[in-house]
């Protein structure tokens, strides 16, 4: 991790779960880091609870990543106050329980494809281009994926709906950025975690997940696997990466 000290590390989705553990353990790590997220006081919460000597190299932001303005504006912020992202950690992601096939639900349907997908898109240009002003080569671009982005289980009592498109979307989007970096002469990575169920706010109290007592990973053995994949050798990109707690049926 050495070469990313006091670099900049922007995580979305960061007032809890995975994207609060990622910038725990990134600012531990000695990166500054910027956790963006629709929820204000949980950012300061977060900033609270980080040893003293780390505070300062934390900053939250408030930036509701399916809103494509206000990642633009955010972005903007951190290019002039923080000199730019190097890494950029695409967390942010919301589930809905519906079916696609009930009425009345465009509303939630949309909203799962315009964080899930259109924000990271949102947010992976904005990265891009400020690596691009500043003439930064080795940037890496980290998106939490999921198991469903590969397959769809069939599990009693849980809808997958647009949740499993959209992150079967993020998998082909891995690929493509992966193209799009190499085509454009630079050595940014890219890399897709896909982890099984993960312990996390995501889940309502008497969700399915938890009623069922699956076999759940923890937001920090995510957190872990991103700080493997990003202090890889320059030469050494990880593709994907795939998690899953032991004992999952799926």
């Amino acid at each position: 991790m050495n070469r990313w000290l006091n670099r900049v590390a922007v995580v979305t989705g960061a007032s809890s779960g995975i994207g609060a553990a990622c910038c725990k353990d990134l600012v531990s790590k000695g990166m500054i880091v910027v956790g963006l997220a629709r929820r204000e006081h949980r950012l300061q919460e977060l900033k609270s609870s980080l040893p003293v000597d780390q505070v300062a190299n934390f900053h939250g932001r408030k930036c509701d990543v399916s809103v494509e303005q206000e990642v633009i504006d955010a972005f903007v912020w951190i290019e002039q106050t923080l000199g730019g992202a190097d890494v950029l950690i695409n967390n942010a992601g919301i589930v809905r329980r519906t079916n696609i096939t009930d009425e009345g639900n465009s509303e939630a349907l949309r909203a799962i494809l315009d964080t899930n997908l259109l924000g990271v898109s949102w947010c992976t240009r904005e990265a891009f281009l400020s690596l691009q002003r500043r003439k930064v080569n080795d940037g890496h671009v980290v998106l939490i994926n999921s198991l469903a982005g590969h397959i769809v289980p069939m599990v009693d009592g849980i809808q997958f709906n647009m949740y499993a498109p959209s992150k079967h979307a993020i998998t082909a989007l891995t690929e493509v950025l992966r193209q799009e970096f190499i085509n454009k002469g630079t050595k940014t990575k890219i890399t897709s975690i896909s982890p099984g169920v993960v312990d996390t706010e995501i889940f309502e109290k008497n969700s399915p997940e938890l009623a069922n007592s699956m076999p759940m990973l923890k937001a920090e053995d995510v957190a872990d696997a991103v700080t493997y994949c990003i202090q890889t050798p320059p030469n050494v990109q990880i593709h994907e990466l795939t998690i899953k707690p032991v004992g999952e049926r799926f």
